[in-house]
């Protein structure tokens, strides 16, 4: 347990005070009288006309006279931000170059639970006095109280069929008697002795070795690597019980919490409850009583997105990152941060132990485990029995769809059998709406989006054309808006939107559903498509990336991937390892169950060493192979990089700030800088977009060199400078 530090600061003290804005200082503060504070005490402060709440960070400065010295407004009933949240702030700030006060807004991210809520008033059945009248609306009130648990004035008047008057004149009368409960209900505490299923003699070898970290303590790295369907959830599980038994807290990353249904029904199966939820699409109620429950200690089990890390809490003992690999935990916006790497860190500052779970680790992660930086653990067969489905290629150079369409032969006659034989297909295109292109036929007018450099993508289906970058979107017109032509425009190439209407054609008694992040999008959504998929109300599932991670469908036997080269595209540095896990994961989808499967992966590039790695299911040949390929040129893990991002909304002046940055780049034997160059997306969002990369070796600090190199350089006032540490994408 990490304790706060005990400094306290008596009446007249100057304090520090870091507040949760853009700002690279504390500001310092005098303590009123009749109070006094401990460095991590939440306060409320004034900020010229404002009064806003920030954290005690330590000690005054006297960088300011007495007299201009202003005064704390008020402390915050609530637990003092952690010591060890107050060090990760810091150490996330310096590692990212961004400012502290920044970090620390994404840790005081819902401003209101800074106090407790106010309780709401309920009735129960209460004494009726002597002497009051009783009506019969008055008495189905007091017979609608008697019955279950106290319910709101609102309730008891709508069971009751009265008006709220009659509730309140009974309440004023002591005949009903007033209990105040919690604004938002939480879950019951997960029971770490709840019994689970049994595991099979490699799972528990495994999870062992992850309940001896835990039992130990102490800072520690595991990667629990296994192939899909090998329960690696439920090894976890047995770590997140020991944390649980010994009363420390445990945070679990998803890189898509919305998407997790079946993990959240496996938990439940496993705890016999839910655990606390944070993520976005939490209502602001329910995300206020789930901040305060984290801060007090109450949430024993939080279950979240890459934010949940800068979450108050106060006695953490266990982190997990599940799908470890994900570029979900990477955010590109705000704060650019690695929420994977960020957890190791996070788990380090605590002193507590980090499972991070992967089918397909990221090379990062690999190479960590082969240097003995990391504990790994392996489990190489599936559960109960299922056995690893067998996958093909099918070469389109040799047997091509028909003109017009994207299934090719060979897959259609899977597609035939597997519905034959009453089991489910997985079609996967990772490529949202009807068609990623719309072009003029007569002449050759492309749609692209005004603020991006990006073609608008047609969805047919909401009858739209939209960017999927900023999310501007149109109604497709009925001429050209460059020749004017009538009827000549034309989607080009397939979405799974255009997949669905070829699949209708060619299975038109099948059940297709579309599993896109367009229909997607929350958990109820995903609950219900899981729900679905499981009963077999659907047969054919034409799904992106959404549907690749981590879903168990015992009737689903065949995968096809319509487009196995799409992520091979481009130059990106993790193109082919992104392809790689992206494939096998999907693969995995397929004969989970007692019935065995199979994949077929349509390619044009059948000799890729992607898609050989695949069909010869040698994977550590292929990361081998990976290894060697970045440790000749020295790039991530080998090297370092930085990516600057130069951007404004005048072209010229970015253009200026960029030539300011290549003419003072730290060029050396040690520092390569490549640019100023225009970045794949040149306009993105309205902002003109110019990049540098920055490439180290290994041993550079590049913070450092970074920070020098933006301290010698001057650039129009209206540009924007982003730095991204150990980028992962190169948009």
């Amino acid at each position: 347990m990490t304790a706060n530090a005990l400094e306290t600061f008596t009446a007249g003290s100057r304090v520090s005070v870091l507040l949760p804005l853009s700002l690279g200082t504390t500001y310092d503060y005098r303590v009123p009288d009749g109070l006094s504070l401990n460095v991590g005490d939440v306060v409320r402060v004034p900020l010229g006309p404002r009064v806003i709440s920030g954290v005690v960070w330590g000690a005054g400065e006297d960088a300011i006279e007495d007299k201009r010295l202003k005064d704390v407004v008020a402390r915050h009933d609530c637990p003092p931000f952690p010591d060890v949240s107050r060090r990760f702030v810091t150490w996330v700030a310096r590692y990212t170059m961004h400012m502290p006060g920044a970090v620390l807004k994404m840790a005081l991210s819902v401003p209101n639970a800074l106090e407790p809520p106010n309780p709401i008033t309920a009735y129960s059945a209460g004494h009726v006095p002597d002497g009051l009248r009783m009506t019969p609306a008055r008495q189905r009130v007091l017979d609608a109280a008697a019955i279950g648990p106290p319910r709101i004035a609102a309730e008891l008047s709508s069971d009751a069929g009265v008006s709220s008057g009659v509730v309140k004149s009974l309440a004023n009368a002591g005949a009903l008697k007033p209990v105040f409960i919690a604004s938002v209900t939480m879950p019951p505490e997960p029971d770490a002795d709840h019994p689970g299923p049994k595991l099979s003699n490699d799972q528990n070898v495994a999870a062992l070795r992850l309940v001896d970290a835990v039992e130990a303590g102490g800072f520690g790295v595991t990667l629990v690597d296994g192939v899909p369907g090998a329960g690696k959830t439920e090894v976890y599980f047995q770590a997140v019980a020991k944390a649980l038994q010994k009363s420390r807290q445990v945070l679990v990353l998803l890189p898509e919490i919305a998407l997790s249904a079946q993990w959240f029904e496996r938990f439940r199966r496993r705890f016999g409850a839910a655990p606390v939820e944070w993520h976005s699409d939490l209502a602001q109620g329910q995300r206020r009583a789930n901040w305060r429950a984290v801060a007090e200690g109450r949430a024993k089990v939080v279950v979240g997105a890459r934010s949940a890390l800068f979450l108050p809490f106060q006695d953490l003992g266990l982190i997990v990152v599940d799908e470890e690999h994900e570029s979900a935990f990477k955010q590109e916006d705000g704060v650019i941060y690695n929420g994977r790497d960020m957890a190791v860190v996070r788990a380090q500052l605590g002193n507590i132990p980090i499972v991070l779970v992967s089918a397909t680790p990221s090379l990062e992660t690999v190479v960590n485990a082969e240097q003995g930086r990391y504990d790994r653990v392996h489990l190489t067969t599936r559960h109960a029995g299922a056995v690893l489905p067998e996958i093909g290629v099918i070469d389109l150079l040799k047997t091509p769809p028909d003109s017009g369409h994207w299934l090719s032969p060979p897959l259609r006659g899977a597609v035939t059998e597997t519905l034959a034989a009453g089991e489910q297909a997985l079609l996967f295109l990772n490529r949202r709406g009807y068609a990623p292109l719309t072009l003029c036929r007569r002449c050759g007018h492309r749609f692209q989006c005004p603020r991006c450099t990006a073609w608008l993508v047609e969805h047919r289906l909401a009858g739209r054309l939209q960017c999927h970058h900023c999310g501007y979107s149109a109604t497709p017109p009925e001429r050209c808006p460059s020749c004017d032509a009538k009827e000549s425009l034309v989607a080009c190439g397939p979405g799974v939107e255009r997949l669905a209407e070829e699949v209708a054609l060619a299975f038109p008694r099948a059940r297709t559903i579309i599993a896109a992040s367009d229909n997607i999008y929350s958990p109820r959504a995903a609950a219900e498509l899981v729900a679905q998929i499981e009963t077999h109300q659907v047969d054919i599932v034409i799904g992106t990336q959404i549907i690749a991670k981590g879903y168990h469908f015992p009737l689903l036997t065949l995968v096809g991937a319509v487009d196995a080269d799409l992520g091979l595209q481009g130059g990106d540095l993790r193109a082919a390892e992104r392809t790689y896990q992206l494939l096998y994961q999907v693969s995995g989808r397929a004969g989970r169950g007692t019935k065995p499967g199979r994949v077929l992966l349509q390619t044009f590039m059948a000799r890729h060493p992607v898609i050989q790695a695949l069909t010869a299911g040698d994977r550590e040949k292929f990361l081998a192979a990976e290894q060697d390929a970045r440790r000749a040129v020295e790039m991530p893990p080998f090297g370092r990089l930085v990516a600057l991002i130069v951007s404004g909304t005048n072209e010229a002046a970015v253009d200026e700030g960029a030539r300011n940055l290549g003419r003072t780049a730290p060029n050396n034997e040690m520092i390569q800088v490549f640019g100023p160059a225009p970045a794949p997306f040149a306009l993105l969002r309205g902002r003109h977009r110019r990049r540098l990369l920055l490439k180290a070796k290994r041993e550079v600090n590049v913070q450092a060199a970074v920070r020098d190199w933006l301290a010698r350089t001057q650039w129009p006032k209206k540009v924007r400078v982003q730095v991204d540490v150990d980028p992962y994408s190169f948009f």
